[in-house]
């Protein structure tokens, strides 16, 4: 596992690498996927007193010594007086706004086109220019917000960016949201997702069916891992060929005594993600305490012969987080089966830190 120390800075950008590897007869040839991200968050200010109203989101001083400062300042003139959302009573209407705050405007892309699927919608990014003559790869990504947040607008900046960077078509799932839609309806949303771009994706959005690649954040991060899953126990199996997990969620019976992930304890006055606000979101999504242990919400539990059939992946996890210890635990159990695997640790970063890519008016 690498560790990297996320430190923001004005003159430096963060950026985080994966490689997506395509196979194609008797070659092998890579895409780079590379998300960059340039903060602008300053260093002042790293801790304010309540001069305005009550402090809702306090900087805890045992997180408050390992955080980015520039974070630190960020969240302090962001985050430090809004009252955390599983605290109010339930309103859909915060959906209109951002899940994560600080992140940049979308990147100009090729097109951009709305399609309805099912019972939800995808949004279809296509790179500027020509295709390869057998067609765009294909990243089907999960936006996050605990199954309950975000829209069809959420990660518009994070899929311009892998479109116009990787020269990838990007389809992002506007998939059901609880506590409306429960378990299973995010499930069903992704895998009608990659049944659909794996039956339609030639014609319809002239991409390459052998080079699907699935990815996602935080809960959107569990969709992916869940629907690769899928891919490959389907019959026949649909031809998936990498996994961008960043922070997934991937065990819904994680508890906050630290066992068996020790980063749920240790990580207990953590910002932005708290695991009051973790079990909120798994609350709404998971309400029949059973169906937390069945892989398809928690994909640690997915049989051993599925692990063995998965692709490539990448796993991204922050130190401060939460769910740091299951990511990597999950980055390790595809490891040992056999699964080439690159997980990259975020020292000083809190859960949301990668969708951070805007310019900060912080002074």
């Amino acid at each position: 596992m690498e560790r990297n120390a996320c430190y923001l800075s004005q003159e430096s950008q963060l950026i985080a690498s994966a490689t997506l590897y395509i196979y194609q007869p008797k070659t092998l040839s890579s895409v780079l996927l590379v998300l960059l991200f340039p903060p602008y968050l300053p260093r002042s200010h790293i801790i304010m007193t309540d001069a305005e109203g009550q402090i809702h989101q306090p900087i805890h001083p045992d997180i408050l010594k390992k955080l980015d400062p520039e974070f630190a300042a960020f969240h302090t003139a962001t985050s430090l007086y809004q009252v955390p959302l599983h605290l109010l009573p339930w309103d859909p209407a915060v959906r209109k706004g951002s899940p994560v705050n600080g992140a940049s405007e979308p990147l100009p892309v090729g097109s951009i086109k709305d399609i309805p699927l099912g019972k939800f919608s995808v949004r279809v990014f296509t790179p500027e220019g020509s295709a390869p003559d057998a067609g765009w790869p294909v990243l089907i990504y999960f936006h996050g917000g605990g199954w309950t947040l975000g829209n069809i607008n959420t990660e518009n900046a994070f899929c311009t960016n892998i479109c116009k960077r990787a020269k990838a078509v990007v389809v992002s799932v506007d998939y059901r949201l609880a506590p409306e839609n429960p378990y299973p309806a995010a499930v069903e949303d992704a895998v009608e997702t990659l049944q659909w771009v794996y039956a339609n994706g030639k014609a319809q959005l002239n991409i390459d069916t052998t080079k699907i690649a699935v990815g996602g954040s935080s809960s959107g991060g569990n969709l992916a891992a869940v629907v690769a899953h899928k891919a490959v126990q389907a019959v026949p199996p649909i031809p998936v060929f990498f996994q961008l997990l960043v922070v997934p969620v991937t065990d819904n019976t994680a508890t906050t005594s630290g066992v068996p992930y020790k980063s749920w304890a240790e990580n207990a006055n953590t910002v932005q993600l708290t695991p009051g606000r973790m079990l909120w979101f798994r609350n709404n999504y998971l309400p029949n305490e059973k169906d937390r242990t069945a892989w398809e919400s928690s994909p640690i539990f997915a049989p051993e012969e599925s692990f063995k059939k998965l692709p490539k992946a990448w796993v991204a996890v922050m130190d401060l987080d939460v769910l740091r210890d299951e990511g990597i635990e999950y980055a390790n159990k595809m490891k040992a089966a056999g699964v080439d695997v690159e997980v990259k640790l975020y020292e000083t970063a809190p859960h949301p830190i990668l969708a951070m890519d805007g310019e900060s008016s912080c002074v």
